[in-house]
């Protein structure tokens, strides 16, 4: 591998895009290598592995060569089941540099707009519109994201095609990688977009990928994440969203892969009666370490959010899940819910769970759930009694267990293929 630049400040000067994104990279950049990293003794990144990241260590992913032309079969095939969709814009980014970008001209002539800051200053205003850096990690994308994509919907117009996008992660040890994805919708537009993350299956390294999601007043936003990367592969992502108001705002995660894979979502409700639903659904395997953290940001009156979060662990693997509900003090009939269900499929899985509220008004309506267990007995013996085998009547309740994610997706077409995954996953399961 030749020299190539660490994390620094001039790593991220060196970086093309217009004056406004350069500044911007430059600010990031200082204030990357001016604070510590995130630690486990601190309250949000309890029982994560941060401690066995080591960024000193890492260099930027480089831009692709000739990837545009010879994209991996895995990829080609999710573009395949996209162009039978009809999407309004395909995009297709490696190692988080953007390799194709489709619009439908159909689309484009009714003024549906997917930029490229770094190449054509497309989008730059859009930037940060989903909120602040939570963390280091976060900064680090700010700063060194080589090729964002902002996907702007303007106002009123209805979306009605879903745009397809998907990342692909090679299989460079000892480097580090930084999409950033920017979903504007205007008022009273909508839209839905697919994002699917896959890599190589021995696909090694890091990605710190930023999504923001913004829906203006009276927008309606569909978000599906879908994660299946190779069992080596590390990600921490984080997704940032806002909601104005009478808007909603539905995003989906759907996480399988990642040696260890870290989600944060933020949702903050900022105008008055917007919505969030968030959903996930999530299985381990091996000695995987899936790792979710929510917040549920009620700022506004008569807002509404409902998070359902479930999950299986096979194997030795583990799952984290830790969650905020938070009303502040101006967000009078606030209607907020957080659930998180665990199934453990094995002795040595391992699931926590700790639902958190944080309450600044008395005129609201708030409660959370969280359970973690073994697949329910009393419904395994009523299949057996039916004549179903022991194993077969296991198999029909854990894949039966993320039906309710799954039948309430953003993209309704993905149902099927994320079930073929969760089937996957029990074809490997191991007694």
């Amino acid at each position: 591998m030749p020299d190539l630049p660490t994390l620094s400040l001039d790593a991220a000067r060196a970086l093309s895009g217009p004056d406004g994104l350069r500044d911007r990279r430059a600010a990031a950049a200082e204030r990357f290598t001016a604070e510590p990293l995130p630690t486990a003794e601190e309250e949000v990144w309890r029982y994560s592995r941060v401690a066995e990241i080591d960024l000193a260590a890492m260099v930027p992913a480089l831009a692709p060569t000739d990837a545009a032309a010879a994209l991996p079969d895995r990829v080609e095939s999710i573009l395949a089941l996209a162009r039978a969709e009809g999407p309004a814009a395909t995009v297709v980014i490696v190692d988080g540099h953007v390799v194709r970008l489709d619009v439908d001209p159909g689309w484009e002539a009714k003024g549906l707009v997917v930029g490229r800051p770094a190449i054509d200053g497309t989008g730059l205003d859009a930037l940060g519109a989903g909120g602040s850096a939570p963390d280091a990690f976060a900064v680090a994308n700010d700063a060194f994201a080589p090729d964002p994509v902002v996907i702007d919907v303007p106002r009123v117009l209805d979306v009605t095609a879903p745009v397809v996008i998907v990342r692909w992660r090679t299989a460079t040890p000892g480097t580090v990688a930084f999409p950033r994805i920017v979903i504007r919708v205007g008022e009273a537009a909508a839209v839905a977009v697919l994002d699917v993350d896959l890599s190589a299956p021995d696909a090694t390294g890091l990605a710190l990928p930023v999504v923001e999601l913004v829906a203006a007043r009276g927008a309606r936003l569909g978000y599906l994440g879908v994660q299946d990367l190779g069992l080596d592969a590390w990600q921490i992502t984080t997704q940032l969203g806002d909601a104005g108001q009478e808007a909603t705002l539905s995003s989906t995660a759907a996480v399988f892969g990642g040696a260890y894979a870290r989600l944060r979502t933020d949702c903050r409700l900022s105008g008055r009666g917007a919505t969030g639903n968030l959903r996930a659904a999530y299985f381990g395997e091996g000695a995987q370490t899936l790792d979710f953290r929510t917040f549920q940001d009620h700022a506004a009156p008569d807002t509404r959010s409902d998070l359902l979060f479930k999950g299986a662990v096979g194997g030795v693997s583990r799952s984290v899940y830790t969650g905020l509900i938070r009303v502040r003090p101006d967000a009078r009939g606030t209607d907020a819910f957080q659930t998180n269900r665990n199934i453990k499929l094995s002795e040595g899985a391992w699931a926590e769970s700790v639902p958190n509220l944080k309450i600044e008004n008395n005129d609201v309506h708030c409660s959370h759930a969280s359970a973690v267990g073994p697949v329910d007995t009393e419904q395994v013996f009523y299949l057996e009694s039916r004549g179903v085998p022991t194993p077969v009547a296991e198999r029909l309740i854990v894949a039966g267990f993320f039906d309710d994610v799954l039948d309430t997706l953003p993209v309704a077409a993905a149902a099927g293929p994320l079930r073929s995954l969760i089937n996957g996953k029990l074809d490997r399961r191991v007694p």
